[in-house]
């Protein structure tokens, strides 16, 4: 025996709340195609003068394929990839004073020293240099840190070594050997004329 099936309540929409600071929309606004003609001239407006720019071989107007390409616009004093000097003798310039690491916001540099005798002039070196790139934030506060010149940032952006985080680390030979430097500017004599001269 079929019972029948009691009626669907029916359930009647609310008025919408109307609020104290509600806009009114005026003829203007509701005839949109005023709206989408402002749209299409902000538009265009950039596209020609993104056109003009690429005519004329100005900055700003072209998409660079990174990391195939890189900008050519970058200011000089871009904080970018981090670069280990060296001194004549291929060594690095560092002394391992652990001032970078100490004042290094995100705690990304990890240095251990050791003791060099070959060289009189450098009588304390690196034996690991790293850097986490995975938490690096490119303050540049090592660089000015530095007392010896020793680290610098090219306006570059880094390639990272890999996409695991745990291949993020930047070691001595990525730093020193991507883009070679041996100008610093607190030059130490070599190991044999500081031993001649009798540095202790």
């Amino acid at each position: 025996m079929n019972t029948p099936r009691p009626s669907p309540k029916i359930t009647r929409s609310k008025p919408r709340r109307a609020y104290w600071n509600e806009p009114t929309l005026g003829w203007y606004e509701k005839a949109f195609i005023f709206e989408i003609l402002r749209g299409l001239g902000i538009t265009g407006r950039v596209f020609f003068s993104n056109m003009g720019k690429w005519l004329t071989g100005r900055k700003g107007a072209l998409t660079a394929y990174y990391p195939e390409e890189i900008r050519a616009d970058y200011s000089p004093n871009n904080r970018g990839r981090h670069v280990l000097t060296t001194r004549p003798n291929g060594e690095v310039q560092c002394v391992a004073c652990n001032l970078c690491a100490t004042v290094c916001p995100a705690y990304c540099i990890e240095i251990v020293a050791a003791p060099n005798r070959a060289e009189p002039a450098h009588p304390k070196g690196p034996v690991r240099f790293e850097i986490d790139y995975s938490r690096c934030i490119f303050c540049g506060y090592c660089v000015e840190a530095c007392p010896e010149d020793a680290i610098r940032m090219a306006k570059e952006v880094p390639t990272l070594p890999g996409f695991d985080r745990d291949d993020m680390w930047g070691k001595v030979d990525m730093l020193k050997g991507w883009q070679p430097a041996s100008d610093p500017k607190k030059p130490y004599p070599a190991a044999d004329a500081a031993q001649a001269a009798g540095t202790p």
